[in-house]
């Protein structure tokens, strides 16, 4: 069965329904409390209307609970269980590229001069420290978490590690190197 690809938000909120029945701003507190919104783009008030979107294509149901004053609860389908398999493991063998602003800012190195260059490229590495460190703080404070969780904090953590590395190493180099204007 060929399905449209999910968006980016649409396999976040069907994956952390797949976990367990759940309503909006339950989906809200689990984005919140598993610092999801670091690597996600999705606003609290996008999570009901990416909901709808999702009911519509038959991939949650929504049901309301006995309680009067119960929100409406979203569980996976069978249909949705199916797409969520095939876009997971979809986006664990698919590479995307991204486009950081780092990139835009080496290519107009050249209008910069040779200190604001490297101040700049200084300040960089020094908030790449200290975000590893809050990541490292995050992921350290949440534990026992399960290891595929872990595993997302270890993602950035050595995404991290490699722009850092990469960020030495430039450095090394823009500073030995005759200055080209």
């Amino acid at each position: 069965m060929s399905m449209k690809n999910l968006t980016d938000s649409e396999l976040l909120l069907l994956g952390l329904v797949a976990e367990m029945p759940r309503h909006g701003y339950e989906l809200e507190h689990v984005i919140e409390q598993r610092e999801m919104r670091e690597w996600t783009q999705i606003g609290f008030s996008s999570i009901y209307y990416v909901l709808g979107k999702l009911e519509e294509r038959g991939f949650v149901k929504a049901g309301v609970p006995a309680s009067a004053k119960a929100k409406k609860i979203f569980a996976i389908t069978d249909a949705g269980k199916a797409t969520l398999v095939d876009q997971t493991i979809t986006a664990l063998k698919s590479v995307r590229p991204a486009h950081p602003s780092l990139l835009l800012g080496m290519l107009h190195w050249s209008v910069l001069t040779r200190a604001q260059a490297l101040d700049a490229l200084q300040a960089r590495k020094h908030a790449m420290e200290q975000e590893r460190e809050r990541i490292k703080e995050i992921q350290f404070s949440q534990q026992p978490l399960p290891d595929f969780v872990d595993a997302v904090f270890d993602f950035s953590i050595g995404q991290l590690d490699a722009e850092q590395a990469w960020i030495e190493k430039t450095l090394d180099y823009m500073q030995t190197k005759p200055w080209d204007t």
